[in-house]
Parts: C-alpha cells; structure tokens; sequence
C-alpha cells in the first residue's frame, strides 16, 4: 500500500488581505490549553473538500474525529452561509464569524498520476490568517486516512499536542451463546471503520497487545479451546505472525518495553504467579519477583525504567511499582477496593486502572506516585484501560450481565482524561479488550 506522502506547508501564516493583524486574546480562541481544568470546545466549520467525489466523505471523517475527541464542536454544514468557497483563496471571515466559527477547514483533491494530491488549510476565522496547511499525494484508496491525519494536523495546532486519529484498535470480537463463545481478534481504526479480522476464531484468541513501535500485535490462543495457552506476534499489515512460545500458567498476553525489544508477563507456576521479562527476539526469559502473592498485569513505565502490576502481597489487591529491572516494589494505591490491569500513560504522567469496589467496576487513572486518583467511567464490568498514544484519551470496554445460557453485550468505548467526553465506538459484533497502536507510519 502506497502510504501517504506529506510535500508542503502551505502558505504559512500569511494575512488575508484586509485582515487586521492578531492579537492575543482573538488567537487564543483557535487555541485550547489543555493544561486548563475547564475549556470550552472550540467551534470549527469543516467544508466538503472540492474536486473529487470522496471530497465529502474526507470531510465527514475529519468532522467526526474533531467532535469525537471532545475538544471540538463541528458546526453542522446546514448552517454555512458562505457556499462557494473556493480552497485556495481566504475565505469570507465575516460571514464565518456571523455562524460562530472560530475556524474554518477548506480542502481540494486533484488526480495525480495514478494517485491523488491533497490541500487543505485551517483559517482562523477570529484574526483572518491561515492557521496552518498541508498537501499530502497518496492512492485515492487511502483517503479515509489521509482524512485522519488532517484531522491529526487541526489538533495538533489547536492544542499543540499530537494527534491520535491516524491509529488502530485491536480487540476480541465475541460472538456466539454463553457456552460457545468465539473469539478472534479483529483490528479496526479508531473510529471503527475498516474493521477486519485477524484471527479465524477456530482457536480462542484473547489479551492483545499493541507494539508501540510497530504495527505488530501479541495475543493468546488456546489450542482447541484448551492446554496451554500460546503466544503469538503477528504484523497487522502483512499477516506474518510467529509463535513467541507456550507459556502454561499465563492468564493475561505480555506488554512491550516502550522500544519494543522486551515483553513482561506474569506466570503461575508451583501455587505463586510472578513477573517475567524476555527479550523479543532471543527469547530469553528472567524472572523480576519471587513471591508467595499474585503478582500479574505488569506494564512498562513510558521510559522503560519501572514497571507497574497489580498483586496482594499486602493482603488485598493493590497496584505497586518496581524497577525494570526488579526490586524496590512499592504500593502506590491505597484507596478503598480493589485496583488490577494498570497501564502507564504513553506520556509517563498518569497510570490508568480498572478499580472493583462495592461491587462495581471503574476505570480511573493516577499519579505514578499514587497521588491524584479520580475515577473516569464507571458501570457493569467497566475494565481493561488502553492508551492513545497521545496519552489523552482511554479505551475501555463494558460488558452488561448475562442470562439463561445467553452472554451479556460487550462493548468498546472511549473516553478522555477529564472523564467528561465518554461514547461508544461502533462493532459489528460484541467487543472487549482493546488495545491502541501506535501512529500509522506515514
């Protein structure tokens, strides 16, 4: 697949002509400082891109990723007062200011070659300057990504933070009764779309597990649905997949080192679980605790220096910290319940969680010192927390109770660090366990 191909900025930040110069309070409204407690999402207008019959569709994905992240709201396109908008000249500020816009987003689409070639720009409707503009020539076939990684460019200049649209999800899409469940593991964007499976679910496949560096995937499989369990590796792209090895014992698929050259696991063996490391490609297995508790659901810290898991070593389930490399374990939750599956943030600031207490699930995130706790999204098994690599946003996934011999929906969502943006990202079947990969290398 011909990826896209990123030429030009186009125009810098050019004044139209006529346009007052900026000035610091009329920018700030095409700027969100996340390090806000509170801010209100910006309004932004995106035009149908010109010159192509996808030009709609690009422009659709692109208003959807903007909504769907929270910090924007997408004016609807029934409310445009100006209809002839041409892409390459400024468009008429005042006419976008009268509909509340604080920017506006302007796209065309030529042939070229065999493929397409791709402008857009963000004009900031408050100052009447162009925020920023690329051009992008890849096979029409990729136009849906090249609308995400436009809508990575509008987030990044909005909030100066990397984007997260341009990525995938994997997770275990369930189907089938209570007592024959089948699950596989399927791949989809971030949205849902091109959702595919990678696994042909003759075997239980579960627990995937992103690379953070490549678009390859570990997860479980159970050989005829019983023994010891297997663990593979496998590129999403070209399908090659190879075993990792059988690991008896072993209930949840290892983590990558954040360069992807490790894995760390939790294995049971004589009555104790503990945590293991192993190199990816050599093989080697080391053993980092040796203790009667449970140790399981290790995760890397963003730096590879420490890693995180759940045990009950103190008497209940709790989260603790060591080093990489093993010793110095430390507690660091202490609130009431019970805490498992801990994933550090991408960005090293947060760990999120899966919290039972009272008898109900949570998903929630804490300082890596233990301090800050809050809760984010709470319900009927409410579990497995998932990083955008931006560290911004979680995924999750909720399942509801089951009844006479029929297994309860399972569903994927996703929501930001504030707890104020939650929904529901759309399966073709019952869905759990996601995992978030990397950005799509361009």
């Amino acid at each position: 697949m011909l990826l896209p191909r990123r030429t030009t900025l186009l125009g810098g930040a050019a004044l139209a002509a006529g346009a007052a110069a900026p000035f610091a309070p009329a920018q700030a409204q095409l700027t969100i400082d996340m390090s806000r407690p509170t801010f209100e999402p910006v309004p932004i207008a995106v035009v149908d891109f010109s010159g192509d019959r996808v030009g709609a569709d690009m422009a659709n994905v692109i208003r959807n990723d903007l909504q769907n992240c929270g910090l924007f709201r997408s004016i609807s396109p029934s409310a445009f007062v100006q209809k002839d908008i041409n892409a390459t000249a400024p468009p008429r500020f005042p006419e976008w200011r009268s509909i509340g816009a604080a920017g506006v987003v302007v796209g065309s689409i030529q042939s070229v070659g065999g493929g397409i070639k791709v402008d857009f720009r963000l004009w900031d409707v408050v100052v009447g300057q162009q925020a920023t503009g690329l051009s992008f020539t890849s096979q029409q076939s990729n136009w849906r990504r090249l609308a995400h990684i436009i809508a990575d460019a509008i987030y990044k200049r909005v909030t100066g933070e990397e984007g997260y649209f341009d990525t995938r999800i994997a997770y275990v899409g369930e189907s089938g009764p209570g007592n024959a469940r089948v699950k596989r593991i399927a791949v989809m964007d971030q949205d849902g779309a091109n959702n595919r499976y990678i696994t042909d679910g003759k075997t239980i496949a579960i627990t995937p597990r992103f690379s953070p560096t490549l678009q390859e995937i570990v997860y479980m499989a159970y050989p005829d649905g019983r023994g010891a369990p297997r663990v593979f590796l496998q590129n999403v792209d070209s399908g090659r997949r190879e075993l990792l090895g059988n690991f008896p014992g072993m209930s949840f698929a290892p983590r990558f080192s954040p360069d992807g050259s490790r894995v760390v696991m939790s294995i049971a063996e004589n009555g104790q679980s503990d945590i293991y490391e192993m190199d990816v490609r050599g093989r080697g297995l080391r053993r980092l605790t040796n203790s009667p508790a449970i140790d399981t659901s290790p995760c890397y810290s963003s730096d590879g220096s420490q890693i995180v898991f759940n045990s009950d070593r103190g008497g209940a389930q709790q989260l603790y910290v060591m080093s990489a490399s093993g010793g110095g374990e430390r507690r660091i939750s202490f609130g009431s319940g019970r805490y498992a599956t801990p994933v550090w943030s991408p960005r090293g600031d947060w760990i999120a969680f899966t919290k039972i207490s009272s008898g109900g699930f949570g998903i929630g995130v804490m300082r890596p010192d233990g301090g800050g706790e809050r809760m984010l999204a709470s319900g009927f098994l409410v579990e497995g927390p998932t990083w955008a690599p931006n560290g911004r946003v979680l995924a999750y996934f909720q399942g509801q109770p089951s009844s006479a011999g029929r297994a309860g929906a399972v569903t994927l969502h996703q929501v930001d660090i504030t707890g104020r943006f939650d929904r529901q990202i759309p399966t073709p079947t019952d869905a759990s366990d996601p995992a978030w990969s990397p950005l799509i290398p361009q």
